[in-house]
């Protein structure tokens, strides 16, 4: 089986699945009488159809056993889903380029450092919310409407990927 390195998450390396949701060396500007400043586009919610709406919701996810085998992966193919650390704990993203389904040779691991989000391209297959803490919330944005919006992919277990943190010392 082999193992996924994990790596920085930075918005030229997670440019292919996505943004990175982060105010760190972005361009603002002042609102509010000059007391806020507006970090403004730093990602752009997808959808396939401009009937569909656009959610607000909040995911509690608790951490998963480590290391952990990529058994699975989804994807949203009418549109995107973005997800932002409430907490400010980093967590983990497991993706895979679009395609048909995903290539356990082609599969990313990256980590945020707790003040970073992303935003995951239409059709990006990535493993649903995987949280380092044993328990963190997470702002998530993305698509509801009409069709079926989330696709998944189990893989054969001689297939799977291990994800493992000791390596980040974690």
């Amino acid at each position: 089986m082999r193992t996924l390195t994990i790596e920085p998450l930075t918005q030229s390396a997670f440019a292919p699945f996505g943004d990175v949701i982060e105010s760190a060396g972005r361009d603002f500007f002042m609102i509010n009488n000059g007391s806020t400043r507006r970090y403004h586009r730093l990602s752009k919610v997808e959808t396939a159809a401009a009937e569909d709406e656009v959610l607000i919701s909040i995911f509690r996810a608790q951490a998963l056993p480590r290391p952990l085998p990529i058994a699975m992966l989804e994807r949203h193919p009418l549109g995107s889903q973005a997800f932002m650390p409430l907490h400010g704990k980093p967590f983990l993203i497991v993706v895979a380029p679009i395609g048909e389904e995903p290539q356990p040779g082609q599969i990313h691991a990256f980590i945020s450092n707790g003040r970073q989000g992303v935003n995951y391209r239409r059709g990006v297959w990535h493993h649903p919310v995987l949280s380092i803490a044993p328990e963190d919330d997470f702002l998530v944005i993305d698509r509801a409407g009409a069709g079926n919006n989330c696709d998944e992919h189990f893989f054969p277990e001689d297939q799977r990927v291990l994800l493992s943190l000791v390596d980040r010392g974690i």
